[in-house]
C-alpha cells in the first residue's frame, strides 16, 4: 500500500470545500488532478471513500474513518514542519463553543509569561472532545464531558448560565430570567457538544419544542432570527456578541462546570502547569 500525503490532502479538501472544483481551487490543482488523487487513494486502500452525484458529495462509512485519520496525519505533519522551522514546541488547546470567555486574553498573557518557548494555539473544534480524539488538539476546554474513557479531565472552574434571545424578545427587557420563562418558547440546543440539555428543566416543565443546531454559528443565527431562545455558559455571552441578540442571566439554573481534558494515553508535557494556570483564572 502506497498512500501519499497529497492524496490525503485531496480527500480532506473535497469534504471541507464540498465540491471537487472548490477543492482544486483551494489546493491550487486541476480538478482532474484532485479526482486522480482520490481514485489513487481508494485504489491503494481497496475501499470506496467518496460517493459522488451530480448534486452532492458524501463519505462512505469507510470514508468517514479514513477522513478522521487523514486529518490527524496531516495535523501531525504540520506540527512536525512547524516545530522543525521554529525550533520550539507548541500546544493546541481546543474548545467546542467558546474558549475561556472574559478570561481568554488574560490566559494568553499568562501563557506567554509562563511558557515563553511554547507557542499557544486556540482551536475551535465542534466535536465532543474538542479535537482530542481526532488528534487536532493536545488539551481541551470542555463544558460537557464526552462519553469515553479515553479522555481524562479535571474541573478548573464554573460559570454562570445565560439565556440568549433576540433583542425584541418579550424577555429582553428583564435583568434576569428563569428556566420556566425560557421554556415558553422553542429552545435551540446542540445535543452533541453544547452545555444545555432537556435535563436542565424538571420533567414537567421542559420546552415543548427543541430546535437542534450543529455549531455556535448555527445557534446564533437561529436565535437572532427570533425562532428560538438558547441557554449557554457565561463564556459564550462574553465571546459572541452580535447585533440584535442579547444575553440575560438565568437565576435559577445550576452553574456550568468547566473542565480541562486530555487523552489519557497522550497527555501534554506541561499538563500540570497548564491546569494550574487555568485554575488560577477562575479563583
Amino acid at each position: 500500500m502506497e498512500v501519499e500525503l497529497r492524496q490525503l490532502r485531496c480527500l480532506v479538501a473535497v469534504i471541507e470545500e464540498g465540491t471537487f472544483t472548490d477543492a482544486a481551487i483551494e489546493l491550487r490543482m486541476s480538478q482532474a488532478a484532485v479526482s486522480r488523487n482520490i481514485a489513487a487513494l481508494e485504489h491503494s486502500l481497496g475501499v470506496r471513500l467518496v460517493e459522488r452525484t451530480t448534486r452532492s458529495i458524501s463519505l462512505t462509512s469507510s470514508g468517514e474513518g479514513v477522513l478522521a485519520k487523514a486529518r490527524r496525519i496531516l495535523s501531525l505533519m504540520a506540527d512536525l514542519e512547524r516545530d522543525a522551522r521554529a525550533g520550539t514546541g507548541h500546544v493546541r488547546i481546543g474548545y467546542a463553543w467558546s474558549a475561556l470567555g472574559e478570561h481568554t486574553t488574560e490566559f494568553q498573557r499568562r501563557w506567554a509569561a509562563t511558557f515563553a518557548a511554547t507557542e499557544l494555539h486556540l482551536v475551535r473544534s465542534n466535536t465532543p472532545s474538542a479535537g482530542l480524539r481526532d488528534g487536532t488538539t493536545d488539551l481541551a476546554i470542555l463544558r460537557r464531558l464526552p462519553e469515553t474513557a479515553a479522555v481524562e479531565h479535571v474541573l478548573i472552574g464554573e460559570e454562570k448560565r445565560y439565556c440568549s434571545m433576540s433583542s425584541d424578545d418579550p424577555l429582553a427587557p428583564k435583568r434576569s430570567v428563569t428556566l420556566a420563562q425560557i421554556a415558553q418558547r422553542a429552545v435551540a440546543m446542540d445535543l452533541r457538544t453544547g452545555s444545555t440539555s432537556l435535563e436542565l428543566w424538571p420533567e414537567h416543565g421542559r420546552p415543548q419544542e427543541v430546535i437542534p443546531i450543529h455549531d455556535i454559528e448555527d445557534w446564533l443565527n437561529v436565535i437572532g432570527s427570533g425562532r428560538a431562545r438558547g441557554i449557554t455558559a457565561e463564556s459564550t455571552a462574553h465571546q459572541y456578541r452580535r447585533r440584535g441578540l442579547v444575553y440575560r442571566p438565568v437565576r435559577d439554573a445550576p452553574l456550568v462546570p468547566v473542565y480541562a481534558a486530555w487523552l489519557r494515553k497522550d497527555p501534554p508535557r506541561e499538563r500540570e502547569q497548564i491546569v494550574e494556570l487555568l485554575m488560577g483564572l477562575y479563583r
